[in-house]
């Protein structure tokens, strides 16, 4: 198994409710009512934002467009307040993967100034091999396996998809990676979404975080 896809918000960062904060202040400066759009983005979580705000506004595209942006700048805001940590023991476990000869991806459903202002408040630029948004696979974000299928073909790791590992924390992470033929499929139990909903959305494993998947991936190996 040497590639393996990560997400980044709920399974190797910490969220803490920061995507329903940005959220909430983007719906506000549009002047709509957050109240009516969180229980559609806690089903969604994983899911590129623009794809989220285009649902929730009805296909107006300008209108998806302009929430997006104010859900970025809002995410942004939080982050340079210093509202984001990574999750424990998610670097070393990278870092781990790594040393073992893996190549490791780190995805995400926001926009790439986001993804990198994410990177840059960990110091994250180095930690992964690749770090994916969905923009960087053509645009179609979660649930479609796009950016695990780019990963695969940017960094030539495996010669069979079967050979990838996705991990997640959401029902949308766990789609992408049963589309895409992961042999790997692991859910984990620190962001979104429980071990019901991950496993009926193609899990392999549930794991309680993303410090378990070392062994996990040894263990199948074996």
């Amino acid at each position: 198994m040497n590639l393996i896809v990560l997400d980044m918000a709920g399974t190797t960062v910490a969220d803490d409710g920061l995507v329903e904060r940005a959220f909430t202040a983007a719906a506000e400066r549009l002047g709509e009512d957050p109240a009516t759009m969180i229980d559609h983005v806690r089903a969604t979580m994983g899911e590129s934002k623009i794809s989220v705000f285009r649902h929730l506004l009805g296909g107006d595209e300008a209108r998806a467009r302009q929430a997006n942006l104010a859900f970025e700048e809002a995410y942004g805001e939080l982050v340079s307040d210093g509202l984001i940590a990574p999750l424990p023991g998610a670097a070393e476990t990278v870092a781990a993967l790594r040393e073992q000869g893996r190549t490791v991806v780190l995805t995400t459903g926001f926009a790439r100034v986001t993804q990198d202002a994410i990177l840059d408040a960990l110091g994250w630029r180095d930690l992964a091999d690749l770090t994916l948004c969905p923009a960087d696979a053509g645009g179609r974000g979660r649930p479609y396996p796009d950016m695990v299928l780019a990963a695969l073909l940017r960094t030539g790791a495996v010669d069979d998809v079967r050979w990838t590992v996705v991990a997640g924390d959401t029902s949308y992470d766990m789609l992408t990676g049963a589309r895409s033929g992961a042999g790997i499929v692991a859910g984990v139990l620190t962001g979104a979404h429980d071990r019901p909903a991950l496993t009926r959305h193609g899990a392999t494993h549930v794991l309680a975080s993303v410090a378990e998947l070392p062994a996990a991936i040894r263990e199948y190996e074996s």
